[in-house]
């Protein structure tokens, strides 16, 4: 037990713990999967920090990851923009979510690679809190998830989505501009809502449009009554 109450244990305690054997323990110290434990001349003493990590192993494990995959899972993890850095933005309209690594698989089914998991972190929709992963936005992990449902592999649906942040920051810059320029002293916390709307709707009619013009191409390809 340290100073801080926390629990800590010997090698043996902790594989108990985690349903292992004391030889995976340490295999999957060897090949880095395990951060450092404390040390006292030479007795290991492991924290539940250290737990966590070899439950979300087993349960990435399960989910038919390779301990390969893994690694580098847990290497973006480790290398992950802090959630205080994250969220340090304020204020926000948007519900963070937190999720365990293995939950993170389980929402993403599959979807979790290292690759996909570093650009989610690039783009900053990712941030490690301890043991726990936090994605910024309830709506946008939403939206996600919907999208991979339909058949859109996650890897296309991050690119959108940094296609789309390119968009938005310029949208973002130019009602400030125009509100600096000609509305210096409004609120612009109040006025927040007004360029949401008109985002909103110019996306709608933007919809509608390129789904009119869709469709008319497909019944050209079709061929008319009569034709």
């Amino acid at each position: 037990m340290d100073d801080e109450g926390e629990r800590e244990y010997r090698t043996a305690e902790l594989a108990k713990a985690a349903g292992i054997t004391v030889r995976t323990l340490r295999f999957y110290r060897e090949r880095k999967l395990l951060p450092p434990p404390r040390r006292e001349g030479r007795i290991a003493w492991y924290d539940d920090h250290h737990l966590a990590r070899l439950r979300t192993i087993t349960a990435l494990l399960e989910r038919g990851h390779t301990l390969g995959g893994i690694t580098e899972l847990m290497n973006a993890f480790e290398e992950g923009q802090d959630v205080g850095t994250l969220l340090g933005v304020t204020p926000t309209e948007e519900t963070p979510v937190r999720l365990s690594p293995e939950e993170l698989a389980d929402v993403f089914a599959g979807e979790v690679t290292p690759e996909n998991f570093a650009e989610a972190l690039k783009l900053g929709y990712l941030a490690t809190d301890g043991d726990e992963i936090v994605h910024i936005s309830r709506r946008l992990l939403d939206v996600s998830v919907a999208l991979i449902r339909e058949g859109v592999p996650l890897a296309a649906v991050l690119e959108a989505g940094s296609r789309v942040r390119v968009h938005a920051e310029a949208l973002a810059v130019l009602f400030l501009d125009t509100m600096a320029t000609h509305a210096p002293e409004a609120d612009l916390d109040r006025l927040r809502p007004l360029a949401k709307s008109v985002v909103e709707a110019e996306l709608s009619l933007a919809m509608d449009r390129h789904l009119a013009a869709l469709r008319q191409r497909e019944a050209a390809a079709g061929g008319g009554p009569g034709e």
